[in-house]
């Protein structure tokens, strides 16, 4: 009941993955820490430094905290006002031969900024898997309906005819740039190392009696146990700014989706207990695609929480982060989670409904014909100005408020007689489709087939 009674972020509670809330979660942070500092202490030993085969045994024994050991940690934090001291003294209780050598030579960022580097990598990672999982799912969409002529929109006004699997390629091509963003924000994610606050090591370099050689040797090997390849050769530290492009992506695909299902030519999926409106029985809200604009306009607003934090770092390094990445950094990897996941779910039950979508290019095609109607008089020996007169049925549609008849006008006037046996031809909706469902298609569908899933 206690659980309750208390805030709890929605973004952890109801809608992210486990394994994405559990990178963030307090078992998940202060345990890396405690790795941090077995891997520092092998290094030094390796090194050379008096550190015993019991306290190394003691460290790896107690990785993992234990409900007593979070309850010692709270007590040490407030008498003490420092939570990386707070577990330096808790780890030392159970690794009593290792109490006196934990964290040596290091500064508090040597674990929290370590720390947040190993959780931004393995987040993105997550992040790389499941946008590869989206764009494969939306590829099979858009190669499914790759021929279903659709109606176009510009400025939400009926255009040309595209089909509604180059409609899909549209949204895949942005996820590709995102996809490719994310990555190389991964790739270039390094190590801190064994930097202090000011990223002089001069700390390291006492214990190692003046040795640099020793000391550049105990940052490569503590880098290397950590499993990074490289460490910033200066104090740096990383935000990834490719979520909020991401955000900015699947706002977009999600708004589309939200006007389709307004025209009811398509639909997330529905189930078959699940209730639209708890007023309108008859409603099928897009409830999916709402949450995915919701949380993607907080995506992109917490980039410009980064942005202003790294703005006024002052020198060497300020305190005024750290209570805000504790925020942000949680806050915009479980939100790209449970985005990336909730569309994943929408293109895997989306339903097309053909026919309202005919239909619908029934109601604009006539107007769409005229130029082609036009030209083809034109080439029997008729006036082009005299047959753009007769092509007209905005009055019949706007101001009565009736179908679009203008075929009908065509096919009862004896001027087009010429051309009325072209009619239907002219009128075929994949005639203006142009190269959507052939090789104007195949460039986003192809990037999207070589998307490595194994990530």
């Amino acid at each position: 009941m206690q659980a309750f009674e208390t805030y709890q972020t929605p973004l952890s509670s109801r809608y992210a993955s486990k394994e994405m809330a559990n990178l963030f979660s307090s078992a998940k942070r202060f345990s890396t820490w405690r790795m941090l500092w077995l891997n520092l202490a092998i290094a030094e030993k390796e090194l050379g430094l008096p550190i015993s085969d019991e306290a190394i045994e003691q460290m790896k024994n107690n990785l993992e905290l234990t409900p007593e050991q979070f309850e010692i940690a709270a007590v040490e934090e407030k008498k003490r006002r420092h939570d990386v001291m707070a577990h330096v003294h808790t780890f030392g209780t159970v690794a009593p031969a290792a109490a006196g050598i934990i964290h040596l030579g290091a500064t508090s960022c040597y674990v929290a900024d370590n720390a947040d580097l190993i959780f931004l990598r393995t987040g993105l990672t997550y992040l790389i898997r499941s946008l590869s999982v989206l764009i494969s799912r939306l590829s099979a969409f858009a190669k499914e309906y790759r021929a279903l002529p659709t109606l176009g929109f510009t400025h939400y006004q009926p255009a040309q005819l595209t089909t509604v699997g180059k409609r899909a390629t549209l949204w895949i091509q942005e996820l590709l740039w995102d996809l490719r963003n994310i990555k190389r924000a991964r790739e270039d994610i390094g190590f801190r190392g064994v930097k202090g606050t000011t990223g002089t090591q001069a700390s390291f370099l006492t214990l190692f009696d003046g040795d640099h050689e020793k000391v550049e040797a105990l940052d490569k090997r503590v880098t290397q146990l950590s499993g990074f390849e490289y460490a910033y050769p200066k104090n740096r530290r990383r935000c990834p700014r490719a979520l909020a492009s991401l955000g900015a992506t699947a706002h977009k695909i999600a708004t589309d989706i939200r006007l389709l299902a307004n025209l009811k030519e398509i639909e997330e999926p529905f189930e078959s207990t699940q209730i639209g409106s708890s007023a309108m029985a008859y409603k099928r809200n897009p409830m999916r695609s709402e949450r995915v604009c919701s949380l993607s306009r907080h995506l992109m607003v917490l980039h410009q929480n980064a942005l202003m934090t790294s703005s006024v770092q002052w020198f060497e390094r300020t305190l005024d982060d750290s209570a805000n990445r504790r925020i942000t950094l949680p806050e915009a990897f479980l939100t790209a989670d449970i985005v990336l996941s909730t569309l994943q779910n929408v293109s895997e039950g989306l339903v097309v409904y053909p026919k309202v979508i005919a239909r619908r290019i029934a109601q604009e095609l006539p107007f769409m014909a005229t130029e082609n109607i036009i030209m083809a008089i034109v080439k029997k020996g008729g006036d082009r100005q005299e047959a753009h007169e007769k092509n007209t049925a905005a009055h019949q549609v706007k101001n009565l408020g009736l179908e679009n008849d203008l075929i009908e006008r065509v096919r009862g006037d004896a001027y087009f007689d010429p051309i009325k046996e072209q009619l239907d031809e002219l009128l075929e909706p994949a005639s203006f489709i142009g190269r959507r469902r052939n090789s104007e298609s195949q460039g986003a569908i192809q990037s999207s087939e070589k998307v490595e899933l194994n990530v």
